[in-house]
C-alpha cells in the first residue's frame, strides 16, 4: 500500500475483515498531495463509482422481497416509455466514446423492449450498450455542480434515454457490462418505491446496513471537502472534482443514478461485504441474497450474478488467490469490494487513482498485488494488525 502512494493514487484506505473481525485497517496518503494538507483518514469518503451498482441492485431486490416487482417482470411494466421496437445498433466504447464496429448479425434488425426483464438488467444480459451520452451539452457549455442541476433538466435527459435506449443485441443473448442498464434500474427503483432514489436508498439499504456517512452529492449534504477524496482534474468541467461525482453521466443526472454517484467510507463498504456473507440477514430473505451471488451468465472473463461480479479462473480483478465462490465489484475511480465466503473474508480497497489520470493498467496491477498479499497473509495466519 505504501508503494502505491504517489504512484498509483494520492489517497487510499485498505480495510480487511475476517469472521466479522477487523484484521487490518489503515489510511494512506493525502487528499491534497501537492501541499500535503488533509491526510487521508478512515472516515474519508471516496467516490464509489460503479460500486454504486451493487447498492442499486440490493435496493431493487428489497422491492422484489416486498412483492412490488419480480425478477422476471418486463421492465416496460415499470418504465412504459421503453415500449416498442427498437433498432439494434453498434455499441459505444465507454472510454474512447466512439462507436464500436457493428455486428453484421444484427444490422437492420429490431428488438421488442418487452423482452427486457429486471433479471437481464441486474446481470448485464439485457442487450443494452455499455455506455451512451445522456448529457446533451454543446461543446464549451458550463457544467454546473451536480446537485445544482435543475430537476427539469434531469427529467428531460432521463426521458430521452427511456424513449431511445441503445440495444446492441436482443435481451438474453449475450453479456455486456452496461451503465445504461443500471441507469434504468435506478429510475425503476424510484418509481416502484414512490420516492427519490437517495431517499429510498437511505431508508431501505444504507440505514439497515448501519451506513450513516454514505451519501450522494456530499457537498450538498454539508460534508466538508477535507473529508472527501478528490478525483480528476476534469477538462470537460474545468475543475478538480472534489466532492462531486466523477462519472459524467451521473453528473448530468444530478449526481444521482443507479450506476454511479454514491460516496462512502471503507468501514461502511465493509458493512456491505459483511452483510453479503450473512446471506442477506436483516435486509433480504436468504433465498434472494443467495440468488444475487448465483451465476446468471458467463461469457469470457465476465461472470455475473445479480449486481455482483463473480470470480473467474482468468482475468479476475483480484487474481487467483480467491476462491471460485468469491464475488465483488470494482469502480472506475479505483475502488473495490471483494468477498470470499470460504475464508469469511471481506477486503475493501478505496482509492482515488483517477487523480493521476484514467489509464487503468496501474490500478489493475496494484489491485492484484494487494489482494494476493491479503490472501497470503490470511493463509499464513497473520495476527491482528491495525
Amino acid at each position: 500500500m505504501a508503494q502505491g502512494v504517489g504512484r498509483v493514487f494520492p489517497a487510499a484506505v485498505l480495510w480487511v475483515q475476517q469472521g466479522g473481525k477487523v484484521r487490518f485497517r489503515r489510511a494512506y496518503g493525502w487528499l491534497d498531495p501537492t501541499t500535503r494538507r488533509f491526510p487521508t483518514g478512515e472516515d474519508t469518503l471516496f467516490d464509489l463509482a460503479s460500486l454504486t451498482k451493487v447498492f442499486t441492485a440490493i435496493a431493487l431486490m428489497t422491492l422484489v422481497a416486498a412483492g412490488k416487482v419480480a425478477l422476471d417482470t418486463p421492465v416496460v411494466e415499470v418504465l412504459p416509455e421503453l415500449r416498442g421496437r427498437h433498432p439494434l445498433l453498434p455499441g459505444i466504447d465507454p472510454h474512447a466514446k466512439v462507436p464500436l464496429p457493428p455486428n453484421p448479425a444484427y444490422q437492420g434488425k429490431m428488438v421488442d423492449a418487452a423482452r427486457l426483464t429486471f433479471r437481464h438488467l441486474l446481470s448485464h444480459t439485457g442487450g443494452l450498450a455499455a455506455w451512451v451520452d445522456v448529457c446533451d451539452l454543446p461543446p464549451g457549455a458550463a457544467v454546473p455542480l451536480p446537485h445544482r442541476l435543475p430537476a427539469e433538466t434531469r427529467r428531460r435527459r432521463l426521458a430521452a434515454l427511456l424513449q431511445a435506449p441503445r440495444f446492441v443485441y436482443p435481451p438474453g443473448e449475450g453479456l455486456t457490462y452496461s451503465d445504461v442498464g443500471f441507469m434504468l434500474l435506478g429510475e425503476a427503483v424510484t418509481r416502484l418505491a414512490g420516492m427519490p432514489l437517495p431517499d429510498y436508498m437511505a431508508q431501505a439499504v444504507l440505514a439497515p446496513l448501519g451506513m450513516t456517512a454514505a451519501t450522494y452529492n456530499p457537498l450538498a449534504r454539508g460534508v466538508p471537502q477535507r473529508r472527501v477524496a478528490p478525483t480528476e482534474q476534469c477538462p470537460w468541467r474545468g475543475r478538480r472534482l472534489w466532492g462531486e461525482v466523477h462519472d459524467e453521466n451521473a453528473c448530468c443526472l444530478g449526481g444521482v443514478s443507479g450506476h454511479a454517484g454514491l460516496f462512502a467510507t471503507a468501514r461502511e463498504v465493509a458493512l456491505l461485504g459483511q452483510w453479503a456473507l450473512s446471506l442477506g440477514q436483516g435486509l433480504l430473505p436468504p433465498s434472494l441474497a443467495q440468488e444475487m451471488v448465483r451465476e446468471q451468465a458467463w461469457v469470457g472473463a465476465e461472470r455475473r450474478g445479480l449486481g455482483w461480479k463473480l470470480q473467474t479462473p482468468a482475468q479476475s480483478p483480484v487474481g487467483d488467490a480467491f476462491g471460485p465462490e468469491s464475488f465483488g465489484h470494482t469502480g472506475f475511480t479505483g475502488t473495490s469490494l471483494w468477498v470470499d465466503p470460504r475464508r469469511a473474508l471481506v477486503v475493501v480497497l478505496l482509492t482515488n487513482r483517477v487523480y493521476f489520470g484514467r489509464d487503468g493498467e496501474r490500478i489493475a496491477r496494484f489491485r492484484l498485488q494487494v489482494h494476493r498479499a491479503v490472501a497470503a497473509a490470511v493463509e499464513a495466519g497473520a495476527g491482528e494488525g491495525i
